[in-house]
C-alpha cells in the first residue's frame, strides 16, 4: 500500500487511492472511488462510488463527497462543508437516476460549513466563504459569500483578495507572487509569465 490508512478507516475493495495520500480516522471510501496522489481525507470523511478526487486535494473532517462529485487537482474542502447530489430529495421517492453532476475545478477553496447544491460548476481558484450556500455556477477566481451565495470580489491563486471591481476592465497584481490578473467584463484571467 503506497498510501497511509488509519486502522479505523474502511477502504472498500476496488477503490483507487494514489501514492502519498492519507486516509484518517473513521473514513469510508467506497469501491468505485478514484482518489489521486497526495490527497488528505480527514476524520469521518465519506467518499462515494462515483467520485473522482484529483491530486493534492484536502478534504477536511466531517465531509461527505457523494456520487457524481468531481474534485480537480488542489481543491480544499473545509470542515463539515456539504455536497448534495439530488436537487429535490424525498425519502419516499427513489431518485438515484436523477443525480446531478457537480464539478469543482482546480485550486478552488470551499470554506467550512458551506453547502454546494448539486449541478453546479465551481471555477478554478475560486473561493467560497464559510457557511455560504452555492446554488449556481461560480466563475474562476470569484470570491463568493452568503445565503444564497453572491460574488463580492476576486481571489488570486495565492488565496488573497485582488483589488478589482466585480465588472469592468482592470488589472491587479498579487502582492505575494507578483502575478498579474486582468479583468475583462466579468471574467478574470491570470497573465502568463
Amino acid at each position: 500500500m503506497s498510501f497511509y490508512q488509519h486502522e479505523t478507516a474502511i477502504v472498500d475493495e476496488g477503490a483507487q487511492i494514489g501514492s502519498d495520500s492519507r486516509v484518517w480516522h473513521f473514513v469510508h471510501v467506497c469501491g468505485g472511488a478514484k482518489i489521486g496522489q497526495g490527497v488528505s481525507l480527514g476524520q469521518n470523511v465519506f467518499v462515494g462510488n462515483k467520485v473522482v478526487i484529483g491530486d493534492h486535494c484536502k478534504v477536511q473532517n466531517n465531509v461527505s463527497v457523494y456520487d457524481n462529485v468531481t474534485l480537480e487537482e488542489g481543491v480544499f474542502c473545509g470542515p463539515s462543508m456539504v455536497f448534495t447530489n439530488v436537487y429535490n430529495p424525498r425519502s419516499l421517492i427513489e431518485r438515484k437516476d436523477q443525480y446531478r453532476n457537480t464539478l469543482v475545478k482546480k485550486g478552488a477553496t470551499l470554506g467550512a460549513n458551506c453547502t454546494i447544491v448539486c449541478g453546479v460548476t465551481i471555477g478554478e481558484y475560486s473561493f467560497v466563504g464559510a457557511g455560504a450556500v452555492v446554488n449556481k455556477n461560480v466563475p474562476a477566481y470569484a470570491l463568493i459569500v452568503g445565503v444564497p451565495a453572491k460574488q463580492i470580489g476576486w481571489m488570486s491563486e495565492f488565496g488573497e483578495q485582488l483589488d478589482l471591481p466585480l465588472k469592468g476592465n482592470a488589472e491587479s497584481v498579487c502582492s505575494h507572487t507578483g502575478a498579474i490578473y486582468r479583468l475583462s467584463g466579468d471574467t478574470v484571467i491570470k497573465e502568463q509569465a
